[in-house]
């Protein structure tokens, strides 16, 4: 596998940093919040194929971090789109949503199948998520500010996501979600050049 070039460091505030190590964590300590939660069932065979699609502890820490922290993407999404005035952002911010929802009903699917002891889990996801006060300053920006504030808190949630599925890429159990972290770690880490570059405002 071809190795993963450092990511670029955001600006941000020091919850992304913390978010890499949050999967390291978790194989040693219970996550916060789920000290009482049920362990799914690890049943991967001793040889595992391609299409092995068995989840492992970490692939259900993974899967459960990921779902909320898209769900919340698609909410920052959703406050800026409609008014969003360059057209180069508001391409991006439209191709996010689409990628993020159609990548949301896959992990929901996958861990509703893998069992209750998989959905009941929960966890504490503070370091990646953005905080409510981000939240608040996009849907309070002013008509002038929104593309500015959007690129603020989308950037350095794009890179926490990124950040997190990197991290998965050495402890992945299923072959199906090390690819999905593959692609997201990709994916996001090119959506924070483009919010990030001065190309994406076209001027």
């Amino acid at each position: 596998m071809r190795a993963a070039s450092a990511p670029r460091r955001h600006p941000a505030g020091r919850g992304v940093a913390r978010a890499a190590v949050l999967l390291a964590l978790a194989a040693l300590l219970p996550a916060a919040g789920c000290a009482d939660a049920p362990t799914p069932q690890v049943t991967r065979p001793a040889t595992a194929g391609p299409t092995d699609t068995a989840l492992g502890t970490l692939d259900v820490v993974y899967l459960t971090m990921m779902v909320a922290h898209t769900e919340q993407t698609l909410e920052i999404v959703r406050l800026g789109r409609d008014r969003v005035t360059d057209p180069e952002l508001r391409t991006l911010v439209a191709a996010i949503e689409v990628t993020e929802a159609d990548e949301l009903t896959t992990m929901r699917a996958w861990l509703r199948d893998a069992g209750p002891a998989a959905t009941a889990r929960t966890h504490d996801h503070t370091g990646h998520l953005a905080a409510p006060a981000d939240l608040d300053r996009l849907r309070n920006a002013p008509a002038n500010q929104v593309d500015a504030v959007l690129r603020q808190v989308l950037g350095p949630h794009q890179q926490a996501a990124a950040d997190l599925s990197r991290a998965h890429l050495a402890t992945a159990n299923s072959p199906r979600v090390r690819e999905l972290a593959g692609r997201i770690e990709q994916s996001r880490t090119a959506q924070v050049r483009l919010l990030a570059a001065p190309a994406v405002t076209g001027r």
